[in-house]
């Protein structure tokens, strides 16, 4: 592609403004300095990102060595501007406003509701005036939403969605033509990967491992998802564990997610003991009890989900592996269970954890989406 002089001063502001975010405070030599720009484009540029309100001055600077003049400081405008995010799980909307930092406003949680392509679009526009009616006057306001979608998501377009009836909802459209931000739709998996990238790694390859009632990984490489050319890549859910096993929505049988996932986990347990309902704290409570069964049944998810991890690691070469569970947020115990029983060579210098993020990484990423059209900047991080 041949650049024109418009590209490149849009590439030169997005390089500023990232450096600025990164280095917190900074003066204009410093980014000269850090970029390879000279002066003269530096103050042009800054100038330009002052009267947008995305930096602004923060106070004057120790002058150098050799004296001079001392430089004035820039910082980037946390409160520029705000973001929606959604997680929309089959019984589940979890919401947020955030300024552009991620810093919340305010948050919305509807919990063991039934999610439903007749009911959502409806849901989601109540939480988004609600939303706008509290936002606080920023100099952009808001600048964008995204949506985590329990399923494959390609160029906004739901394709499957296993649990719920999502892939029927044109919802997507709807917020489009009543809000005038940007929209945008995408796997809940690969919204929780790239929230994990922007806010708690500092490596530039990682795998987000997301296991509610399906199992599903997303890939991030330099700031960027990698959903595949039809928005399947990091299925691993979908892989075949057991041949001829148990079938799966997908039309495969003996599916990963059939037998290593939170809902299969409960369910087992659950008929095993005769209980009306399990989850991760009622689990965990037979586990402190070091009840045989309990520990039984945490071991053999570790295990099985060993598999789907040694798979990752062996495909995708990441740094860091991140598992996103609230069973083994509950019982964390399970992730060194997991590292136990990663026995290649491959896997020893990738790290396996916990999120940082607990149940929020797939809304952080999906703000981290909104945030990273509204900046232009393909690589951001955010403490």
């Amino acid at each position: 592609m041949i650049s024109t002089k418009y590209t490149i001063r849009e590439q030169n502001e997005t390089n500023i403004l990232n450096t600025v975010i990164t280095e917190k405070e900074i003066s204009r030599a410093e980014i000269a300095q850090y970029t390879g720009l000279n002066k003269a484009s530096v103050s042009a540029i800054t100038k330009k990102l002052l009267e947008d309100e995305l930096i602004f001055e923060t106070r004057v600077g120790d002058a150098s060595n050799t004296g001079g003049r001392k430089p004035i400081l820039l910082t980037f405008n946390r409160k520029s501007s705000l973001v929606i995010a959604f997680d929309l799980g089959y019984n589940y909307i979890e919401a947020l406003l955030a300024f552009i930092d991620g810093t919340v406003v305010e948050t919305v949680s509807k919990r063991r509701i039934q999610v439903q392509a007749s009911t959502i679009l409806s849901e989601m526009e109540q939480i988004i005036d609600r939303f706008m009616e509290v936002q606080p006057v920023t100099p952009h306001g808001i600048v964008g939403l995204t949506a985590g979608i329990h399923g494959i998501v390609d160029h906004e377009s739901i394709l499957f969605t296993p649990y719920y009836d999502l892939d029927k909802s044109d919802f997507l459209e709807g917020l489009q033509q009543k809000y005038d931000f940007p929209v945008f739709i995408h796997n809940e998996a690969n919204l929780a990967a790239l929230g994990e990238y922007t806010f708690t790694s500092r490596y530039q390859s990682l795998v987000s491992v997301s296991i509610h009632s399906g199992i599903g990984a997303g890939i991030v490489e330099s700031g960027r998802l990698q959903i595949g050319k039809h928005g399947r890549a990091g299925e691993i859910g979908h892989s075949i564990l057991y041949p001829s096993g148990r079938a799966c929505p997908c039309g495969n049988h003996g599916c990963l997610e059939q037998y290593a996932s939170n809902r299969v986990t409960y369910e087992e347990f659950r008929a095993l003991k005769g209980l009306d309902y399990v989850n991760s704290e009622i689990l965990l409570q037979y586990v402190e009890k070091n009840d045989k069964d309990a520990l039984a049944a945490i071991k053999k998810n570790a295990e099985l989900l060993s598999i789907g991890i040694n798979n990752i690691i062996m495909m995708y070469d990441p740094d860091v592996v991140v598992i996103n569970s609230s069973l083994y947020r509950r019982i964390p115990q399970m992730v060194d269970l997991v590292n136990e029983q990663l026995k290649s060579r491959f896997s020893k210098q990738v790290v396996i954890r916990n999120t940082f993020l607990e149940d929020k990484a797939t809304l952080y990423g999906a703000f981290a989406v909104s945030a990273q059209n509204f900046l232009n900047i393909q690589k951001l991080k955010l403490n």
